[in-house]
């Protein structure tokens, strides 16, 4: 049994790991003059060499070994191209004034996992799930009446991680040796693009030194949130953890409102009130599955 006090440090390390992610738009704005493409290179040329030593430093470099499985191979491929479309489209909605449609984005997620579940594990849908999941949509199709289109940054967001976490479900991988592979794979890409495009392989040091030093945090902002979150799923019940998720969208919902003056429409009002009930049916219903369980 885990005690009080471990429990505790999972709190604050998921409190860590969501707040990191809810904040992040305040550390993509500042690096404002370089492309969205240039970052995310040099998001996963980072990333990979910080979790490189987190798990050197904890002796776990071996567990990479089973990722070369000809069955592995395919998902970790696909698993890459997913999560790198997903950073995409997060760092080119905050550094485009959209971190209201970012929050919406990962507002409507934990529902599209019960709809992926349902579609590609055979997982039936309960009446509160699929009451859930009407709510988030109809809180959508107000976004599309009100912005004349499809809020597109939002749906890649919520469907990519979506799929990034379903593919990771079948995988059965641990998400830090797992995310240090695929940045592993990307790391070829990215460099290739950014001798290419951005330069030659030091054309980043033509940026001002101050962005040269945001550039190489990026890896820290993406692997540190990421190590607090594993350290917290071994501590806390998954009910508690997947409450506690919502505190990065809210963080970004506050911060496209209050700090960058993103406008919030009644329309935007009705949309996020329907998904934030949707999320209540949601939350309910799982509340109110564990409880048998604890009680036996």
């Amino acid at each position: 049994m885990i005690g009080d006090s471990q429990k505790n440090f999972g709190v604050v390390a998921a409190a860590a790991a969501f707040l990191g992610w809810g904040l992040t738009p305040v550390y993509w704005k500042r690096l404002l003059s370089v492309p969205a493409m240039e970052i995310l290179c040099h998001r996963i040329l980072w990333c990979a060499l910080f979790l490189a030593l987190i798990l050197a430093v904890q002796g776990r470099l071996g567990e990479l070994k089973r990722f070369f499985a000809k069955r592995m191979l395919g998902c970790v491929l696909l698993a890459s191209a997913i999560i790198a479309a997903n950073w995409f489209f997060y760092i080119y909605a905050v550094n485009t004034g959209r971190v209201l449609q970012a929050s919406l984005g990962y507002y409507v997620n934990p529902l599209v996992n019960v709809l992926l579940a349902c579609v590609f594990l055979r997982e039936r849908l309960h009446r509160r799930q699929m009451f859930a999941i009407g709510l988030a949509a109809g809180g959508v199709a107000v976004s599309v009446v009100d912005l004349g289109s499809l809020p597109w940054i939002s749906l890649a967001l919520a469907f990519s991680f979506a799929c990034y976490g379903l593919v990771h479900k079948i995988m059965g991988a641990k998400s830090v040796p797992g995310l240090l592979f695929e940045t592993c794979l990307l790391s070829i890409p990215a460099l290739a693009y950014l001798h290419f495009r951005g330069g030659g392989m030091l054309g980043w040091l033509a940026y001002p030194a101050e962005d040269q030093l945001f550039l190489i945090g990026s890896g820290l902002v993406t692997a540190a949130p990421l190590v607090c979150f594993n350290f917290s799923v071994q501590r806390l019940s998954l009910v508690t953890v997947g409450i506690m998720q919502y505190l990065a969208p809210t963080c970004m919902l506050l911060l496209g409102v209050f700090v960058y003056g993103e406008p919030l429409q009644p329309a935007r009002i009705v949309s996020f009130a329907l998904i934030w009930l949707g999320l209540a049916v949601y939350l309910a219903g799982a509340l109110r599955a564990i409880r048998p369980v604890r009680s036996a």
